[in-house]
């Protein structure tokens, strides 16, 4: 599988005058240039990342709940025990609301 890179050559997308003028203040450096605001997507929008997540994390709270340690699926999902605790305590609350 290739690696395509998102990135664009300047020289390739702006006229030479704008180029010119954006070396004045950033020449030959890295510059993010974020989308417009009515442009602009929430985390997980056009994947399955945000589903993805939440499956994982009720997995790791029903885990829990049967007993297994938080330091146990910290080390089994590869997080903090920070990240497990916080994915508990979600659990809990989401819990409480049903």
């Amino acid at each position: 599988m290739r690696y395509e890179s998102r990135y664009k050559n300047a020289r390739d997308v702006l006229p030479a005058d704008v180029l010119a003028l954006i070396q004045n203040y950033i020449n030959g450096e890295y510059v993010y240039i974020p989308r417009k605001a009515e442009a602009r997507r929430n985390w997980g929008d056009g994947t399955d990342s945000k589903s993805e997540v939440q499956e994982r994390n009720g997995k790791i709270y029903e885990r829990y709940k049967a007993g297994q340690k938080a330091g146990e699926l910290a080390a089994e999902y590869y997080l903090s025990e920070k990240s497990i605790q916080r994915i508990i305590t979600l659990g809990r609350k989401s819990e409480l609301k049903q």
